[in-house]
Formats: structure tokens, C-alpha cells, sequence
């Protein structure tokens, strides 16, 4: 999901955190905050921290990373300015996303949940599916793809496993978000 020039598409915003743990967002507000950085073709999807947005800003020659950590850094800073709190994004892009959905390494299944995991940082990637791979697979199942972990557990389990619960220390706090397969389709 790194490098090359920036390519056509809308960006997505990941907020980490909100509408849990004391930071509640309303979705329109959160637009607002996007619309007023200059951000068009605003949309929230949810109320988890989704905003899929264009921005008319960069530059055609910038290459995905640069634009990213440009972007990451303007909204982060927007978001602490208007709601007052250390705010941490997942910035990815459309076309990004739609890779990422469809290398889904597992059949849909009923009685499971489908999750995949974001981070700005792949350290943090690479500690979680270390951490898999040392407790094994059950009852989760961890792989590795493209920038991110693709993390299936059996419904009603999300927060009880080994994994969730490593997964939600606060080391990861900064950096790792998570979404629900079904979710990230809304998003493209």
C-alpha cells in the first residue's frame, strides 16, 4: 500500500478510538472538521471514525507516501484542534482498500466476524501476528497481507481471545485500528 504516485480515488481517514473510551464524535461534526481543512467530497460512513474524502491539495508528481504522512499529519492535527483529544489515524486510499478487500484470505462464513487490521506502523503489525503465531490460531485465525492483518474470530468473541486482548494494549493504541470486512466495503 506504499509507494508510486498518488493514484485517482478518494482517501480514507481511520480514526482510532472514537465513539469508545470517552471520545464521542458525532459523524457530522467530524465532517465539519474535514470540510473546513480544505477536504471535499466529504462522507462519513458509520459511526466508528470513517471518512472517505478528496483531497484537492496534492500535488500530481507526489508520491503516495509523501501525501500520506502530509495528510495524516493535517488531520490529525485538525481533529486534536476541534475536539481535544490526541487524535491517531490510518490514512489509505480507495483503490488501496479495494486490493485489500479483495485479498481476504477466507470464505465468508456465518458464525464468524471478518476483521482487518490497519496500522501506520508495521512494527506493530509484526508484533500481533508474532503474537498469533506463538499462541496459535485458536479459536482466531491471523495472516498477513498487504499492510495489513487480516484477523477472522468466532462472533461474540471479539473482545475474549488471546489475540483481541494483546491487540488492544495500549502500545498499539497509536498506531492499530480495526474494521469489519463488511464496513470496509461501504467505504469504497
Amino acid at each position: 500500500m506504499t509507494g508510486g504516485a498518488v493514484p485517482a480515488g478518494s482517501w480514507i481517514a481511520l480514526l482510532r478510538g472514537v465513539n469508545v473510551g470517552g471520545v464521542t464524535i458525532r459523524s457530522a461534526d467530524l465532517a465539519e472538521v474535514f470540510r473546513s481543512a480544505g477536504f471535499s467530497g466529504v462522507r462519513t460512513v458509520l459511526a466508528s471514525g470513517n471518512v472517505v474524502f478528496d483531497d484537492p491539495e496534492h500535488q500530481p508528481g507526489e508520491t503516495a507516501d509523501d501525501a500520506r504522512g502530509a495528510l495524516k499529519r493535517r488531520i490529525e492535527r485538525s481533529l486534536a484542534e476541534a475536539f481535544g483529544y490526541e487524535a491517531w489515524i490510518v490514512l489509505t486510499h480507495q483503490r488501496a482498500l479495494t486490493d485489500v478487500i479483495e485479498a481476504y484470505p477466507w470464505p465468508e462464513a456465518e458464525q464468524v466476524q471478518p476483521y482487518v487490521m490497519f496500522s501506520s506502523e508495521q512494527g506493530s503489525l509484526d508484533a500481533l501476528l508474532a503474537f498469533s503465531t506463538e499462541t496459535g490460531e485458536q479459536p482466531d485465525r491471523v495472516a498477513s497481507g498487504d499492510g495489513v492483518l487480516y484477523w477472522e474470530v468466532p462472533k461474540g468473541s471479539s473482545t475474549d481471545t488471546a489475540f483481541a486482548k494483546e491487540s488492544s494494549k495500549a502500545r498499539f493504541k497509536p498506531h492499530v485500528t480495526t474494521r469489519n470486512l463488511r464496513t470496509l466495503r461501504k467505504l469504497i
